[in-house]
């Protein structure tokens, strides 16, 4: 009811509409009158429509009203992100806030109308949605009364904490409040402490005041834990009825040295036709998480693990994820597997998809199979592994034949160095450095693209609800924008830009490898190209520029991956009907958008906690001078990344020998005086004068 009605409004947007209008103009069911007036006043309650005090009925456009996210800087104003519509942000000033806090849900009305190079701006009339419940921060104490600093200095306003709240914190002690009572005009929120974390500074209270800042579970309620301890730890005789057995075969695994949940094992063999079978075997995750069971319905909530340095938030508790599920070597193990035959130019030309069951024969880490085939093959690892030696010399080979096809049909590899951050046993970072992107890890990756891909197009075409992992075609605005930037090096982006090809973006990459732009000009190149999700509706993956894909191969930190395997498997055995396919619709829509959501707040953590360590290892190295590359050029300074990765800023008002000229098409600041230039990939001297973790900030100055 609630989709027809919005579909009727998109339809009929030139005039609000009376109940009673849209009653008879829907042609409802008298039936039904109770269900259509509770969806009308659902949507109005959730500001999808407006509805006016004489009781008429319409989108928020039609009275230039915006419904959005507001953004605040740190100087106090803010922006609306509008939802739904096809419009840039809206400006708003600090006094039309209205009360509004960081990441809040609003109404917003025009006050005056943008140009095309310009902002519209906009007060807010409505808070819809609080996102703000919960804030971490510092508690200070004053004489008769304390308050909290909050963390995200987004927040500008601190809360205020009677004596009788403070659940007996500390000045300098790391706390969550619940807001009690929002602010209102030039009053402070106020609120009560719900949990002390511990002393500012104290081993460990920094990554717990972001896992409490993103909301994330650590920990499984009894519920949960109590079916978990209920699935036995060895695979019952049972459960190998029906399943395809790969024990016989050389099945391996190859991870990180310090991983516990192994999702995936791989088999290579030479066919007497000269073809190459590859096996992916996969954790058979459903066999033991059922749908509605209390773990599926967490893992749903959480939707994947979250990987913070030296702590794990797992999506399914450890009994499963280190446990049963886990792929842990020569013992037996359910699978759910993708046997692909595959010719010497990388295509797949057959393929199954079936229920098994592996005993793997090693558990091999990316480090050791890197040596063996980048020629760094010791005694040692030659005797280790003389069993599987030729095995692994073979996944190298058909490796780069699947990387080759991908490759020749567009696929875009921006190669960005990974940061890896060590921490000592207190937390502190001990060494920021590139990751390294070794052979072991190409391997598996080009297997795992592999099996994601012909999953998802097996499942395509039998045209069954799934949840895919998009990645779509980028906005011929962005494009536009990119070959402003781009004809500063003489390059441009070719084709019509309207649909763009990811051919055309790979040919800029290549175009400048191994150049003194190169790093700046992949960085911007992915700046404009969106986000990858998921999604029940297949639209491809621009970047690897596949026409189907999914996430078939993690289904232990996951959920998607999870969720597939089960379709997958009614498939195999004939469960799907009907009535399941009209459910299955549903929670294809419920798994996607969830999903994305969990994925883009535990990259935002991730993100969040590297920041953090990256500023608290400078803190040790402040006048010490490093050279870097310039990484972005705004107004106010030059961003400056290091070779450890670790970036920083240089403050425009710290460039004293001039004054400097913000060019915003070349993105360079340029010397109204001496004329020099400040340009995007230029090499720079600096020395780091200021570093604050808990700001996240760096500060450096010209050496």
């Amino acid at each position: 009811m609630r989709e027809a009605i919005m579909q009727f409004f998109k339809e009929h947007s030139e005039k609000p509409y009376l109940e009673m209008d849209l009653f008879i103009e829907m042609g409802i069911d008298p039936i039904d009158r109770s269900t259509f007036v509770a969806a009308l006043e659902s949507l109005a309650d959730e500001s999808k429509l407006i509805k006016t005090k004489k009781g008429k009925y319409a989108l928020p456009e039609f009275f230039q009203i915006y419904v959005g996210k507001v953004q605040i800087a740190v100087k106090g104003f803010g922006f609306v992100i509008v939802e739904n519509v096809e419009m840039r942000d809206i400006f708003v000033p600090a006094s039309a806030l209205g009360g509004a806090m960081n990441g809040d849900l609003v109404q917003a009305k025009l006050t005056k109308v943008g140009g095309p190079d310009q902002k519209s701006e906009g007060e807010v009339i409505k808070i819809v949605e609080r996102a703000n419940t919960e804030i971490v921060g510092t508690y200070e104490q004053s004489k008769n009364f304390g308050f909290v600093v909050p963390d995200d200095k987004k927040l500008r306003k601190d809360i205020y904490i009677s004596p009788s709240q403070n659940l007996g914190a500390k000045q300098g002690d790391k706390v969550v409040v619940e807001i009690v009572k929002w602010p209102e005009d030039r009053r402070n929120p106020e609120g009560r402490i719900t949990e002390v974390l511990g002393q500012s500074g104290e081993p460990g209270v920094d990554i717990l005041s972001i896992i409490r800042t993103f909301k994330l579970p650590e920990a499984f309620n009894h519920k949960v834990l109590d079916e978990a301890e209920a699935i036995p730890t060895d695979v019952q005789e049972e459960a190998l009825k029906g399943r395809e057995d790969f024990r016989s075969y050389k099945v391996i695994t190859i991870d990180g040295k310090d991983a516990k949940d192994l999702d995936d094992a791989v088999h290579v063999i030479k066919l007497d036709n000269g073809n190459y079978e590859l096996g992916v075997h996969i954790a058979d995750v459903t066999h033991y998480v059922k749908e509605n069971s209390k773990i599926d319905k967490e893992a749903l909530k959480r939707g994947t693990s979250v990987y913070l340095l030296n702590r794990v938030i797992p999506m399914l508790p450890e009994r499963l994820s280190n446990g049963i599920c886990s792929l842990n070597p020569q013992v037996n193990r359910l699978t759910l597997s993708c046997i692909m035959e595959i010719d010497g130019n990388g295509d797949i030309v057959k393929h199954r998809v079936c229920e098994s069951v592996i005993k793997t024969v090693e558990r091999m880490n990316y480090d050791d199979v890197s040596d063996m085939l980048e020629g760094a093959l010791t005694t040692q690892l030659r005797e280790r592994y003389a069993h599987i030696l030729d095995e692994i010399n073979m996944m190298k080979i058909l490796a780069e034949k699947l990387r080759g096809k991908r490759e020749r049909r567009g696929a875009i590899d921006f190669d960005f160095a990974e940061t890896k951050i060590t921490l000592d046993g207190e937390g502190k970072p001990i060494f920021i450095g590139k990751a390294d992107r070794r052979i072991g890890h190409k391997i598996i990756e080009d297997f795992m693209l592999a099996a994601n891909e012909t999953v998802a197009e097996h499942v395509f075409w039998m045209e069954l609800p799934f949840v895919y992992r998009i990645h779509e075609t980028p906005n011929p605005e962005k494009i536009e924008a990119l070959n402003k930037f781009l004809h500063n090096f003489g390059y441009k982006v070719k084709g019509n830009l309207e649909e763009v090809h990811p051919m055309a973006i790979k040919a800029i990459l290549e175009e400048a490898d191994g150049k003194k732009e190169e790093h700046v000009v992949s960085k911007m190149t992915l700046r404009s190209l969106k986000q990858a999700k998921y999604s029940p509706i297949n639209e491809g993956h621009f970047g690897l520029a596949a026409k189907y894909y999914c996430h078939f191969t993690s289904p232990i930190r996951r959920y998607p991956d999870l969720q597939i395997h089960r379709i997958i498997k009614e498939i195999i055995n004939g469960k799907i009907n009907e009535d399941r396919i009209k459910k299955l619709k549903t929670i294809v829509d419920e798994v996607s958008v969830q999903s994305s959501e969990r994925e883009r707040n535990a990259e935002l953590a991730e993100r969040e906690v590297d920041d953090m360590k990256m500023a608290e290892y400078m803190v040790a190295h402040i006048g010490e001078k490093f050279t870097g590359l310039i990484s972005s050029v705004t107004s106010f300074g030059l961003f400056i990344e290091l070779e450890n990765t670790i970036e920083g800023l240089l403050r425009l008002d710290d460039l004293d020998d001039d004054y400097y000229v913000y060019d915003e098409a070349r993105l360079q600041l340029v010397g109204e005086r001496t004329k020099k230039i400040y340009a995007l990939g230029d090499e720079i001297e600096v020395i780091c004068v200021n570093a604050d973790p808990v700001l996240r900030e760096i500060d450096f100055e010209l050496a």
